[in-house]
């Protein structure tokens, strides 16, 4: 049974779990340090799980230890956007929290070893890995390079939920504007989850035909727009709090895609080392999933256009780095 470990049991790490119950068999254990709430939502879910007669574990607790032996962790800690803030407005709050949460994960789920050759013990085993860290909390590109950066693990095993999200919101509205169903259409974005992103028109495709043969430029560039604009429009909407449902639903599409080792392509927060010209950075790409991690990031062929604005994207994220007190 996979040990899955929810940091932050706020309604995206809660929804999550609820996702989790239906997949197969794991021990899930939502942290926060909210305690009350925690073990609420724990309680809860585990009921849940057994209406469903799901064979789930669910645990909840405010002690960080419980993180040693972890598969797969998700940090989903942090604030969420409110009314009229932007993902960047939450880069200075939620980095403080980040950075207390990656120091405890490196403290409490590091590197398992059974020694190092050459002084009186077995050398490391095949096993012996970092868990793998997805994280969601916004700005997520800012904040995977930060979980990355704080806790020094593999950087295959270190990444962020992001833009495969953006590629269904642009895909909802592709469906729209056709009036087809979503499963017929295949939408890509590359880039950060904010302002900059870049939905790909000219890759995306609806019922196996480019989208630009169907759809007039000016609504594409409407619909790509929209596609930016999408979670800022879900947080007014609501007035408090932002999207969770379909970040859970990404989230636990990943999660599938490394627990059945599917390597299936996915648009993730990935660390380049020199794809697309880009050295050093965690962005929005599509990237091959599977019980490793990011095992492969995938290059597509841009247009100069896009190619541009993904390098803008990059540029942006990195002048935020630099903005980051690590």
């Amino acid at each position: 049974m996979r040990k899955i470990v929810i940091i932050g049991a706020g309604n995206v790490g809660g929804q999550i779990a609820l996702f989790l119950i239906n997949e197969a068999p794991a021990h899930i254990i939502l942290l926060d340090v909210v305690i009350g709430l925690v073990k609420g939502k724990a309680l809860d879910l585990e009921d849940a799980a057994g209406v469903l007669k799901r064979d789930c574990v669910i645990e909840g607790s405010d002690d960080f230890s419980l993180l040693k032996d972890a598969d797969i962790i998700v940090v989903t800690a942090g604030l969420a956007r409110q009314p009229g803030m932007s993902r960047d407005d939450l880069l200075r709050k939620n980095s403080e929290i980040i950075r207390d949460v990656s120091l405890k994960i490196k403290e409490f789920a590091p590197l398992e070893t059974t020694g190092q050759p050459g002084k009186g013990k077995m050398p490391l085993t095949e096993r012996a890995k970092n868990p793998i860290v997805i994280v969601v909390t916004n700005p997520v590109d800012l904040m995977t390079y930060l979980v990355s950066r704080l806790t020094g693990f593999d950087k295959k095993r270190v990444f962020g939920m992001g833009i495969s999200l953006d590629a269904a919101r642009f895909a909802n509205l592709i469906r729209e504007s056709l009036s087809i169903p979503v499963s017929t259409v295949e939408a890509m974005v590359m880039g950060s989850h904010g302002q900059t992103m870049v939905p790909l028109a000219s890759l995306s495709k609806a019922r196996g035909a480019p989208i630009e043969r169907l759809i007039n430029r000016e609504i594409v560039a409407k619909l790509a727009r929209a596609t930016v604009e999408r979670g800022a429009s879900i947080v007014a909407h609501l007035g408090s709090g932002s999207a969770y449902f379909g970040p859970a639903a990404a989230v636990c599409n990943i999660i599938r895609a490394i627990v059945r080792d599917e390597k299936r392509i996915i648009g993730v927060c990935a660390y380049l080392n020199g794809e697309y010209g880009i050295n050093g950075l965690h962005i929005g790409v599509p990237a091959r999933i599977g019980k490793d991690g990011v095992e492969a990031v995938i290059e597509l062929k841009l247009s100069k256009e896009e190619k541009e604005a993904f390098v803008k994207s990059c540029d942006s994220i990195r002048q935020q780095i630099n903005t980051l007190a690590i």
